[in-house]
């Protein structure tokens, strides 16, 4: 018996739902690539994109995955030898170290594990250490997806700003972008990367590298640059193939297009706050779950962890088999434990982008009725749990 007929419902962190209102802004035939509709359509998003990124800097767009962003942020801004230092909460620093290594850099790591975020004291020490300004940039991973791990930013930069290192600070917020705040001038980061398939709500398959002058100048002596990923003539294009340096993502165009349209009639502020109260029912859940059995939040610390996933460790391999009746017998996919050893047994709950309350505590009554139905040993209560959180925060006044 299978209850899973209707509409399934993808509860992985990225690619995330798509809105309807972005499925129908594709459904059109191919445009003119040359002039018209198409490029006042990316002409447009170009400012847009900067004021979600909270940034007066430069934008250059990609036809590519995170991992191409990696490597377009490192081919701009350095050459063959330069030492990196990358700052791992997870998996997704580890493929940026990875890259970098690939690229014929010199990658250090510093790794704060699983289970907390960066610690800055970590960072000056290493820093300190640096008399002669070897490290050319500091890398970090905004929200780790594999572990659900939220770093904030504006310590770090604090802490190159008092050594007065002239590293540069550049920020992955693939998963984090749309979801949790990101202030990326105010903060002091001089490349920010992110991509449209996680809180921009559009498919997989375009990539943002947002930079400032000081990162740019870099790029006058960076032997790593390529003609592909050179940000200069996407950023000041003066054809409009050279923001893509051919042709462009057309459809996926009209998608971000309308996907952004949606964000900003909402209000960013009020998109931050939906994902920050969305996130806490999730952890209420399984708090309350885990007074009964083998289930804990990834993250301890509350102020930690991101608004857009949460990582979740289940005992006795009992994460697996909830994420199989879930999708099998409910409808609902969950994400796989990515990254983990083989030994722990993880699932993630992804909350980022088109979501509402509805949506997630209906995961999370269908996560329970799981538990109930495999015998999973547990608290009761984890759906009650987070609808008090929703119904309290939708009694409270919300923000203009």
């Amino acid at each position: 018996m299978s209850l899973s007929q209707g509409v399934s419902y993808l509860a992985i962190p990225g690619p995330s739902v798509l809105p309807e209102r972005v499925l129908r802004a594709m459904v059109q035939p191919s445009p003119n690539i040359y002039e018209g509709k198409l490029p006042d359509v990316t002409a447009s998003l170009v400012p847009d994109l900067k004021r979600l990124a909270g940034t007066k800097g430069h934008l250059a767009m990609y036809i590519s995955n995170g991992h191409g962003l990696w490597e377009a942020s490192l081919a701009n801004t350095m050459s063959r030898g330069d030492k990196v230092l990358v700052l791992v909460t997870g998996r997704f620093g580890f493929g940026w170290e990875e890259m970098a290594r690939g690229m014929g850099l010199d990658a250090e790591i510093i790794n704060f594990g699983e289970h907390e975020a960066i610690d800055p004291a970590r960072l000056r020490a290493r820093l300190a250490q640096d008399k002669e300004h070897e490290i050319a940039a500091v890398l970090t991973v905004h929200v780790d997806t594999s572990t659900g791990l939220r770093s904030a930013v504006p310590p770090l930069r604090a802490v190159l700003d008092g050594l007065s290192h002239p590293a540069l600070l550049m920020l992955d917020a693939i998963a984090s972008f749309g979801c949790d705040r990101i202030e990326m001038d105010a903060w002091g980061v001089d490349v920010l990367i992110a991509a449209s398939q996680k809180g921009l709500m559009a498919p997989p398959g375009m990539g943002f590298v947002w930079f400032n002058d000081r990162a740019d100048a870099r790029r006058e002596h960076a032997d790593c640059a390529t003609r592909y990923w050179d940000w200069r003539p996407r950023a000041k294009p003066e054809l409009f193939y050279e923001y893509w340096d051919g042709t462009a993502p057309t459809h996926q165009l009209f998608a971000l297009r309308e996907a952004v349209n949606m964000i900003q009639e909402e209000g960013l502020p009020h998109v931050w706050q939906r994902h920050e109260i969305l996130a806490r029912a999730v952890w209420a859940a399984v708090e309350c779950w885990g007074k009964g059995g083998d289930i804990a939040l990834n993250v301890a610390d509350a102020g930690q962890r991101s608004h857009a996933v949460t990582s979740i460790r289940m005992g006795g391999g009992a994460a697996t088999k909830l994420r199989k009746w879930c999708e099998h017998q409910a409808g609902l996919t969950l994400g796989i434990g990515l990254g983990r050893h083989p030994e722990e047994d993880y699932l993630r709950v992804g909350h980022m982008g088109h979501v509402n309350a509805h949506m997630i505590l209906g995961a999370l009554s269908t996560m329970e009725a799981g538990l109930t139905a495999l015998g999973i040993p547990h608290g009761r209560g984890g759906a009650a749990a987070s609808g008090d959180v929703i119904s309290t925060a939708l009694r409270a006044p919300c923000p203009d």
